[in-house]
């Protein structure tokens, strides 16, 4: 690796391989680099290793073989604080990420634990919730709000501990045609490496410059996401599909970030 790359990259994966108790191999040897500020989709059908790959990213998972490197730190016991405070994970349901009276308590919940007091605290959620577009809703309880909502104050939540990284699971999974092109616009608007799984293929092109497909637990693509939804034979061989009457050639890539 140059020694430029090196220094930019938020997410360094390198042979990366992990079986499960039970004995089932997940994963068989994962390679990648995400680049500072970059947005990248991983595709790839069910039971492909994604949520393996993503758990391994802030050490929930760990004892397979290979390394993990966030910001340069090796994902492993010694930076584990570090790295929890670099890459944020938002799961798929908020309702896994939420449950304190208020948005304001959830927004906060990190950075207190983390040590933040006072004002400081204070200016942390309102930063946070501004980004998302949430501040109007600081001090409602979370489960009165829409479920779109909901999702905009989990990413704040994660936001609010100022992550280097923003892992999504699946964020446009139940979103009405309006929360889901909010939620675009906020997650453009971000100054953070994003790593984005979904199974929205027509999100991943609209957000994500590069995709990554991971397919029976190894990268078996790495490119533009506009070419390799256009790839019809990649597409069949890892069983990833467009919506109905969708040409990727039509629309837009997504813009890199400058």
């Amino acid at each position: 690796m140059d020694p430029v790359t090196a220094v930019t990259a938020s997410l360094e994966v390198s042979g990366l391989a992990f079986a499960y108790p039970d004995g089932h191999q997940a994963l068989f040897g994962v390679d990648f680099t995400i680049a500072r500020g970059e947005r990248v989709a991983l595709l790839g059908p069910n039971g492909a290793g994604k949520t393996t790959l993503v758990l391994h990213l802030n050490g929930i998972l760990t004892g397979g073989t290979g390394t993990v490197r966030v910001a340069g730190l090796p994902v492993g016991r010694e930076h584990m604080a570090q790295i929890r405070r670099r890459v944020g994970i938002v799961f798929q349901d908020p309702d896994d990420q939420l449950f304190m009276p208020t948005v304001r308590e959830d927004v906060a919940f990190g950075p207190a634990a983390a040590g933040l007091r006072g004002p400081e605290l204070e200016a942390r959620v309102d930063h946070a919730l501004a980004l998302v577009g949430m501040a109007a809703f600081k001090d409602r309880p979370p489960h009165h709000l829409s479920f779109g909502q909901r999702r905009r104050v989990a990413v704040a939540t994660v936001l609010a501990m100022e992550p280097e990284i923003l892992v999504l699971d699946e964020p446009s999974s139940n979103l009405d045609p309006a929360s889901r092109r909010e939620l675009a616009d906020i997650l453009r608007s971000l100054d953070v490496t994003v790593l984005m799984v979904t199974h929205d293929l027509p999100y991943a092109l609209e957000l994500c410059p590069r995709s990554l497909v991971l397919s029976d637990g190894v990268i078996a693509a790495d490119g533009k996401t506009a070419d390799l939804l256009a790839d019809d034979e990649l597409m069949r061989a890892h069983r990833l599909e467009l919506p109905y009457g969708f040409d990727p050639r039509s629309v837009p890539a997504a813009p890199g970030r400058p």
